[in-house]
């Protein structure tokens, strides 16, 4: 997502600031920009696209100065553009701001700041927080900037300069990453830690509610209210891999524990909660194809085809489109059959995928509408397709996709009432409801991630067993699959995933007390089903651990074992019931010894056949 950097110092600030965006380009950006304080005066430089492209212009024209800002841009509210690049400024042109996240009231802050007679000159939601800061300034942009604050609602982390208050940088957090750098007479304010370590090793992490006002004799700390905060900067050894984990102890981990974030910015600046409308122009797919189709196919390997599977299940209930799901390493040789009238949606984290590019190419040859689902730009998948849905999950470096699973979910969800709102077969009260339950689901979510101790002591009692078998039934069927998937590939331990109905034509022979089952079991339209296939466990003295909702009493009964969760609509159950199957796996390897981030034999990327 969005990315900061902010420096204050005795050096020529436009290097620093463009090495820090360099630094910060994989949390991918489609537009950038830069301004610089010198002589009383802004300079402003922005473009759409690339950071070379900024590059460029600074080259033809250079720009000079000893304190600055620099940001780079994913579009949320307003279209990619220069003008809606930041940094952004208030109406007299002496104050500027960038800013990560959304202003969930920017709407209305900015009706309030017309009427007040303030121009606006953008269609993003950041440039209000320019204009509150201009409305609130008297003599010190500190308190105006505290003063702003306490109108904005949403998730934020901004860097405010102005020309009155020279050599001074405020910055603050509410959600995103904030970091303040501390070297010696320069400091630095930044998303994340890459762009600070060549300059500086102490570091100081805002919290939730803190901002920090910056100048080239100190750092000060203070809360939203004014009030002194002390902090304690901490000296970074790490090597830039270590200090990427953020202090977990694996990549994997840190990536489990960032889902809430990853599914808020995928749905970030594509839904609105007034109308239930999604937005997804971005994906640059032509209208006409899209109300044409009739039938949907999606391929994908791994973990990403059982997103897909997850897919069939939202497109098939919110869009009434049927769907068929394919492998992409059996789907690229066979004899498929495609016409106009069918989307082919390929799924790839890396977009490098080889045999996912492979079906591409073959689909593209038959004239069929492809989709890309992808978490890199400008991936050759992402290229090569007629439109791409791009999740913003950041850089996985885990091998084990964790993260990428839930913003791929989401990105589906997104994808099915979409084309439900286009088809006609979601009305609006509808469309708001599953809208209004997605939003809801990262704080879901956070509340099973504070459970994480309570699944790391269950896990411990299996660290010993050499089997395992995971049933789901209806969208919990794809979640089985996908918790036996990070058993098998980072525990080593032999694990199965089946559809709850296929117990007896096979699996049911492996039961002994030797083999735990794991059963995906949420109160939905085949509960009583799944309670059956418990029993069928139970009678052949299986050991059976449960992921079933916090309310439901009767399964505590029926299982050894229960790791609930929160009540979300049946849909959406995976989101939920697939972090503890993460979590479960993750302990048993971490106490296993395994490497968990590098699992023996997997890569990140299959980009070989």
């Amino acid at each position: 997502m969005c990315g900061i950097i902010g420096y204050v110092g005795a050096k020529e600030v436009v290097p620093i600031i463009v090495d820090g965006l360099k630094k910060l380009e994989y949390r991918g950006y489609d537009s950038a920009g830069i301004a610089v304080f010198e002589e009383g005066k802004i300079n402003r430089r922005r473009v759409k696209g690339k950071i070379a492209e900024l590059e460029k212009s600074l080259n033809e024209e250079p720009l000079k100065g000893h304190y600055g800002v620099g940001h780079t841009r994913w579009a949320t509210h307003g279209r990619p553009s220069e003008e809606n690049a930041h940094p952004h400024q208030d109406c007299t042109g002496s104050l500027v701001v960038v800013h990560n996240g959304i202003i969930e009231n920017y709407l209305q802050l900015k009706k309030r700041l017309q009427q007040e007679g303030h121009t606006f000159q953008t269609e993003t939601d950041t440039e209000v927080i320019a204009h509150l800061i201009e409305g609130y300034y008297e003599n010190s942009l500190e308190q105006a900037v505290q003063q702003a604050l306490q109108e904005l609602e949403g998730d934020f982390a901004i860097a405010a300069v102005s020309v009155k208050d020279p050599e001074k940088i405020v910055a603050a957090k509410m959600g995103p990453p904030a970091v303040v750098g501390i070297g010696e007479n320069e400091y630095f304010v930044c998303s994340d830690l890459n762009p600070l370590i060549t300059h500086t090793k102490e570091i100081v992490f805002l919290e939730d509610g803190e901002m920090v006002v910056v100048e080239p004799d100190g750092a000060r700390f203070r809360d939203f209210s004014g009030n002194e905060v002390t902090k304690t900067p901490e000296h970074i050894t790490w090597n830039p891999l270590m200090i990427e984990k953020g202090g977990f102890k694996h990549f994997m981990l840190k990536e489990i524990f960032e889902q809430p974030q990853v599914v808020r910015d995928t749905l970030q600046g594509r839904i609105s909660l007034d109308t239930g409308k999604v937005f997804l122009d971005e994906v640059g797919m032509p209208a006409n194809r899209m109300d044409a189709i009739k039938k949907v196919v999606i391929v994908a390997c791994g973990t990403s085809y059982h997103a897909g599977l997850l897919g069939k299940y939202f497109l098939e209930n919110m869009a009434g489109i049927p769907v068929d799901v394919e492998y992409a390493s059996e789907y690229r040789y066979s004899d498929f059959i495609l016409d106009k009238e069918v989307l082919v949606v390929v799924i790839s984290q890396s977009g490098e995928t080889a045999d996912s590019l492979a079906a591409l190419r073959s689909i593209k040859e038959r004239g069929a509408l492809s989709l890309a689902i992808c978490n890199v730009m400008n991936s050759s998948i992402a290229r090569e397709a007629n439109g791409v849905l791009y999740t913003h999950a950041g850089p996985e470096i885990g091998v084990a996709a964790t993260k990428t699973f839930s913003a791929q979910m989401a990105a589906l969800a997104l994808l099915a009432i979409y084309l439900g709102q286009m088809r006609g077969n979601l009305d609006p009260k509808e469309s708001l409801t599953f809208i209004q339950e997605l939003q809801r689901i990262p704080h879901k979510m956070e509340i099973i991630l504070d459970r994480a101790k309570s699944i790391e002591e269950l896990a411990l009692r299996f660290v010993p067993f050499s089997h395992f078998l995971y049933l789901g039934r209806w969208v919990s069927f794809p979640v089985a699959l996908e918790g036996a998937l990070k058993l098998k590939e980072i525990s080593y331990i032999h694990a199965e995933g089946y559809p709850g109905g296929e117990m007896k034509h096979g699996p049911i022979a492996l039961i002994d007390d030797l083999m735990p089952t794991m059963v995906v079991v949420p109160k939905d339209r085949v509960y009583d089903k799944i309670l059956s296939n418990i029993s069928e466990v139970k009678t052949r003295i299986g050991y059976v651990i449960a992921v079933a909702f916090d309310e439901d009493e009767d399964i505590k009964d029926k299982v050894e074992d229960v790791i609930p969760v929160p009540q979300v609509h049946p849909l959406f159950t995976p989101f939920l019931t697939t972090l503890p199957l993460q979590l479960f796996a993750y302990y048993i390897a971490a106490h296993r010894g395994a490497d968990v981030d590098q699992p023996r034999n997997l890569a990140k990327s299959v980009t070989v056949e």
